[in-house]
């Protein structure tokens, strides 16, 4: 697999379970990528608040306290309309927004990265 250069697009990064979240970003930080892990929408949406041309891509769990990823999606677009997504579940889900990938959980680091690059790609 390729690795992508340092002035790559940036990673929003979104799940509940802390380790689940840093074991990712270190598994993206791997391939290259720049990548905010944040456990809580809320402060998802402060990153964003604070720079929002950052992130090329949102990659968020579906259930999340305070709001599920689909809002959080829907809250981000109003801080940044061009942000992709791709939106993680152990449930069943067809994402409803353009521009949204769906990955089922559990899945493999390389079935993520995949989704990644053609997100980044589309």
């Amino acid at each position: 697999m390729n690795t992508v250069p340092s002035n790559s697009p940036s990673l929003l990064l979104v799940d509940d379970e802390p380790a689940l979240a840093q074991l990712l970003k270190k598994y993206l930080e791997r391939l290259g990528y720049q990548v905010d892990a944040c456990t809580h929408p809320e402060a998802a949406l402060d990153l964003l608040d604070a720079n929002p041309g950052r992130y090329a891509l949102l990659v968020t769990d579906l259930t999340l306290p305070g709001m599920n990823g689909e809002q959080l999606l829907e809250r981000s677009r109003e801080r940044a309309p061009a942000l992709r997504a791709i939106i993680a579940s152990g449930y069943p889900y067809e994402p409803r927004a353009a521009g949204v990938e769906f990955l089922q959980k559990p899945f493999l680091p390389k079935m993520l990265a995949e989704a990644v690059e053609r997100m980044l790609r589309s």
